[in-house]
């Protein structure tokens, strides 16, 4: 094995991703042990890498973007046995590790599985941090068959996934959602009414009896928490993976803070079976539009609209 020139999209500073983000070349290194490298196929971006960008969970520059990665192996570390060179996978970049991360050509992954027959690399690369996020809050909140759980946010991919969960569970499901998906997340299973003004009742008369939790998923914005609380009248019952200040300050729950306070993430082996579902058509994940690599910048304007209608992926 020997390290491989690849184009990256890194950042040498904090601070807006637009104004820090640049695409250059570097060296991507052998893989360490319990790593792989692949040749990147497909990476699924996310808000999180924006946020990464911004200073979240700091480390050494320069950094790169794309969490959400699948590719071909090129080269296995030591100690790693259940993959060869040559296979499909998808996972998560090493990106805290790494000078770069997902949106390259190559990619160190810290995190793998096998890409079902039947389902293609970009389908498989927007799987992996949106279900994480999904299945592990919909574990803290402890949800049950035939409870009642509102998911508000349900038209951003986090939420669209967190719906099809929840659903899986046994749960009956209201989600707040524009109009975009509203039909998918219907045909789903939930039961589905517009953001804004009136929300509150609408959720109470559609609920006609008490809500058992909720899952914030929607976009950072103010007054968020204070009207879920509201509609549950207990903010314990309200966990959000987006509007943390206004949770912390109102008594709501934080999934992050849960997390790292009961010692970090938890496993994903679930990917796999939902990589078998996504393949087998009873999982999916929309795509807004895929963009080579070279046209980043494109792709990183229209994830930071708000309102990409799906996963923006960058195909190398």
């Amino acid at each position: 094995m020997s390290a491989v020139e690849s184009r990256a999209i890194r950042f040498h500073e904090v601070g807006e991703p637009l104004d820090v983000l640049q695409e250059e070349q570097t060296q991507i290194p052998d893989p360490g042990e319990g790593t792989i490298r692949v040749r990147v196929a497909a990476t699924g971006l996310n808000p999180a890498d924006w946020e990464l960008c911004r200073g979240f969970m700091p480390g050494a520059l320069p950094r790169g973007i794309g969490v959400d990665v699948s590719g071909t192996v090129d080269a296995i570390g030591d100690g790693v046995a259940d993959v060869a060179v040559g296979d499909l996978v998808f996972g998560s970049s090493d990106f805290a590790a790494q000078p770069s991360a997902g949106a390259a050509d190559f990619a160190i992954l810290k995190l793998w599985f096998a890409v079902p027959a039947g389902l293609d690399a970009v389908h498989a690369a927007v799987l992996p941090m949106v279900l994480q996020t999904a299945h592990w809050t919909l574990d803290l909140m402890n949800v049950k068959s035939d409870e009642t759980v509102l998911i508000h946010g349900a038209g951003g991919m986090a939420g669209y996934a967190a719906v099809q969960l929840a659903l899986r569970r046994g749960a009956r499901v209201i989600a707040t959602a524009g109009p975009t998906f509203a039909s998918d997340l219907e045909g789903f299973g939930a039961i589905v009414t517009p953001y804004g003004e009136g929300m509150v009742e609408r959720v109470r008369s559609l609920a006609d009896g008490p809500i058992d939790h909720v899952l914030d998923a929607s976009r950072p914005n103010a007054g968020a928490i204070a009207a879920l609380i509201e509609i549950t009248g207990d903010p314990t019952r309200v966990v959000t993976i987006s509007n943390h200040d206004e949770a912390r300050s109102q008594g709501a729950r934080v999934n992050i803070d849960e997390l790292m306070a009961a010692g970090g993430f938890p496993s994903s082996d679930f990917l796999t079976d939902y990589a078998t579902l996504a393949a087998a058509g009873q999982f999916t994940i929309p795509v807004a539009k895929r963009f080579p690599l070279a046209e980043w910048r494109a792709a990183a304007e229209l994830s930071l609209s708000g309102a990409p209608h799906g996963k923006v992926v960058l195909v190398p």
